[in-house]
């Protein structure tokens, strides 16, 4: 009986490429990087890209994690045109070809004992010989099928298995270095190296796009898909990711999970451009847009080396893409942290005008959410370092003044705002910052913001006029104290 691949994809798509992630853990930027690569270079190629997760490790997987990965995969805006297939979902698929492949002798069942192997191991050990299993079960006929057993690849004896990476080049391996991989286990289920095999297989996956943490599986399933007859995608292996202490990157660094960049602030335009660059480039350009990252990106140009992570250069980014995209678009991720912050937009400026005023200064979505609140929300507290050096006896008279030519303007826009400043400071013979200062402590209850009249704007004519009576309130209730 032959075997055949299970699903018929398109035949016409000459590249389709695949991310595979594992639920056991949540998407980390090291996956999300390849992921990226894999994606671009399926856009570029005009291909497809297919999302796949590999939950075999049952102990390990849960639903958690998958649905944090698909959460990530959806808000990097990778969109995937075939999956997300469940390995789970597939035994009898896997169970299928493994049967098939022990009726061709490309398959057989292994008796051996947990005993015998660990016997059989330490004398290679000792012998010192590369340990790998002996065949001793190849022409078993002593055991019933029934009997408890492994089944194993017939992994070729001789030669070498020979690959031009697209990254790294040419890699051999001798197949003296490989060992009859169990493909199933005693309990029956598929084991990871078998399942990828399949799956790519069946998929009609032609590039595969991964960590280089697998370039010692590459051989073994390259074995496996010749004896099935398969098709050999292309493998390019992407070096790691180091923190900046030139350590493997981890959680002592910072955020390592792509949602928590997202908790953090940053916008997916960011992450996305910044983990491009974290081993591929295109002169000396730095910023890219996404069309720009699909026509330019290749494989020939990720670099063989690790990576190292800087957050200050992702912050960089980030301010970039704050102050650059359509206020709408950045609003629309801004709601998100408004809502994370508990804080009530109903009642205030658009999240679009926010943007516009607190960009050049926030560099991140979470800090603009903190730093915008007394757009939407009163205080009951103002800062203290504000207060010891703003709210002082000769800040009562230009409050007074400019609360009074506020309440007297017919339109609340900014230049008229800006007009009835001036005119304060005019009067009184004093420079604007004796008038700003006061006035912005009393409507922020900080020393920061954007110019006054946008601010005033923002915070609305009841609400800024009520505020700058209650400064007032305060300052004499403190001097009196």
């Amino acid at each position: 009986m032959d075997i055949q691949p299970l699903f018929n994809f398109n035949p016409g798509v000459k590249v389709r490429t695949r991310f595979a992630p594992s639920p056991t853990g949540f998407l980390h930027v090291g996956g999300a990087r390849t992921a990226l690569y894999s994606w671009l270079y399926a856009r570029h190629n005009q291909g497809e890209f297919v999302l796949r997760i590999e939950d075999t490790d049952l102990e390990r997987s849960t639903q958690a994690a998958t649905d944090a990965i698909l959460e990530a995969m959806e808000w990097l805006d990778m969109h995937w045109e075939h999956g997300p297939y469940y390995q789970t979902k597939r035994f009898d698929r896997y169970n299928q070809v493994i049967d098939q492949m022990l009726e061709q002798g490309l398959a057989y069942r292994c008796y051996c004992s947990k005993a015998r192997l660990e016997t059989l191991r330490e004398q290679q050990e000792q012998n010192k010989e590369k340990p790998r299993y002996d065949r001793h079960c190849l022409h078993d006929d002593t055991h019933q099928e029934t009997q408890p057993h492994v089944v194993r690849f017939k992994n070729p004896t001789e030669g070498s298995v020979v690959f031009e990476d697209a990254i790294r080049g040419r890699i051999e391996i001798s197949n003296q270095e490989l060992d009859d991989l169990i493909i199933r286990r005693t309990d029956g289920s598929p084991t990871y190296n078998f399942c990828v095999v399949v799956d790519d297989w069946d998929m009609g996956i032609t590039h595969v796009v991964r960590g280089e943490d697998h370039i010692n599986n590459t051989p073994r399933q390259i074995n496996i898909l010749k004896a099935l007859g398969a098709p050999v995608p292309v493998y390019a292996h992407v070096s790691m990711i180091l923190g900046e202490d030139g350590q493997k990157l981890s959680k002592r660094h910072g955020a390592v999970s792509v949602m928590e960049y997202r908790d953090d602030g940053y916008l997916p335009e960011a992450l996305n451009n910044y983990l491009v660059r974290l081993g591929w480039g295109h002169g000396d350009q730095e910023v890219f847009s996404r069309e720009e990252m699909v026509e330019l990106f290749n494989l020939t140009s990720v670099s063989r080396s690790a990576s190292s992570f800087n957050h200050d250069k992702l912050l960089w980014l980030n301010h970039h893409y704050i102050r650059e995209l359509p206020a709408e678009k950045v609003a629309g991720y801004l709601a998100w942290h408004m809502q994370d912050q508990q804080i009530d937009t109903s009642n205030g400026p658009s999240l679009a005008s926010v943007v516009q005023m607190l960009g050049e200064r926030c560099k991140t979505l979470k800090e603009m959410a903190v730093a915008s609140r007394y757009f939407f929300e009163d205080f009951s507290e103002f800062e203290e370092s504000a207060v010891k050096k703003h709210f002082k006896a000769a800040a009562i008279e230009p409050l007074s003044v400019v609360l009074q030519k506020l309440t007297a303007l017919d339109d609340w826009n900014a230049q008229d705002i800006h007009q009835a400043i001036e005119q304060t400071a005019a009067e009184l013979n004093i420079g604007m910052g004796k008038v700003g200062m006061p006035l912005r402590v009393a409507v922020t209850g900080s020393g920061q913001s954007p110019s006054l009249d946008v601010t005033l704007v923002g915070i609305g004519r009841e609400r800024s006029l009520v505020r700058i009576e209650k400064a007032l309130e305060f300052i004499q209730n403190k001097l009196s104290a």
